[in-house]
């Protein structure tokens, strides 16, 4: 008689890599989502490689089965649905009953993934002249200004009082130096430049400034266009931040600043740690709960 196969669960929400390695340093930062609660309305969700299903409750579900050399059922839900790694003994029947009972888990993953996917559509910038981005928790409008100071491709912030006597978008508004035929990707990569600059630029001064609070060393700052997390420490002093955080007001890069630097004194999540990041962001609670529920543009 077979052993009876057992059932795990994998879910890689925000990290792209199904296998992670094991450290003995703590994690890094995330790059989080909102939770998302488990749909109500009956709905289908099929992986692009479904060739079974499976009705959890009123919702329609096709998945990818993969037989493997493993002792155990697992469970992948990831951006494009639900894949079942099972043992090549396990007949289907007993396959879908393990499905049957981690059906709550299922159903709640995959709306969040769905869910994570409609926010990710909605927050993806259109390049043309007059778009709005964030930056330093403020709307700034982009506005190609062939008169930007500046070689061509330039770009130039202005607060508004020079853009309205120009004639120009009021507001937080940054002159790119291209003209009314740049293409999207030619936009795009000035101000994505700029935006990173800013982002050393700014990263580099808070770093200095809670370094000094905290008493240690920072050796090395970089900057990162991960998708999955907003920043990381090593032992040695390098801290790593994403450059995405620009659009976020300051208070909120503070808190990850401060998150990052106190790891140099604590590699670790444990009360201690987080002990050492209320002594220099009081508010931390309040400003990593925000960082959760916002998200940055996609620029790309």
């Amino acid at each position: 008689m077979q052993p009876a196969a057992t059932v795990t669960a994998q879910l890689s929400l925000f990290d792209m890599d199904m296998h992670p390695v094991q450290s003995s340093l703590p994690a890094p930062l995330p790059f989080p989502g909102p939770k998302a609660a488990a749909p109500e309305a009956p709905s289908s969700y099929r992986h692009p490689r479904a060739h079974h299903e499976v009705r959890l409750g009123e919702h329609l579900v096709g998945y990818e089965l993969r037989r493997a050399k493993r002792r155990s059922i697992g469970f992948t839900i990831d951006e494009e649905g639900l894949r079942v790694s099972a043992p090549k003994w396990v007949p289907l029947g007993d396959i879908n009953q393990a499905l049957q009972s981690k059906h709550g888990w299922i159903l709640r993953k995959l709306h969040e993934q769905r869910e994570r996917a409609r926010r990710l559509q909605s927050a993806r910038v259109e390049w043309r002249d007059g778009v709005s981005i964030p930056y330093l928790g403020e709307a700034m409008v982009v506005v190609l200004d062939p008169r930007a100071a500046g070689a061509p491709g330039a770009a130039r912030l202005s607060n508004g009082d020079d853009g309205e006597q120009a004639g120009l978008v009021s507001g937080l508004t940054l002159h790119v130096g291209l003209p009314q035929t740049a293409t999207p990707e030619q936009i795009r990569d000035i101000v994505q430049s700029w935006l990173q600059r800013q982002a050393r630029q700014l990263f580099l001064l808070r770093c200095q400034h809670f370094a000094a609070q905290l008493g240690v060393r920072m050796s090395k700052l970089s900057l990162s266009s991960a998708q999955t997390r907003w920043g990381s420490a090593s032992a040695d002093g390098s801290i790593r931040l994403n450059w995405r955080l620009i659009h976020f007001a300051q208070a909120t890069i503070d808190y990850v600043v401060a998150h990052e630097l106190a790891h140099l004194r604590e590699m670790n999540h444990s009360p201690r740690f987080w002990e050492v990041v209320r002594s220099v962001v009081p508010d931390y609670q309040q400003l990593r709960g925000s960082l959760k529920r916002e998200h940055a543009p996609i620029l790309d």
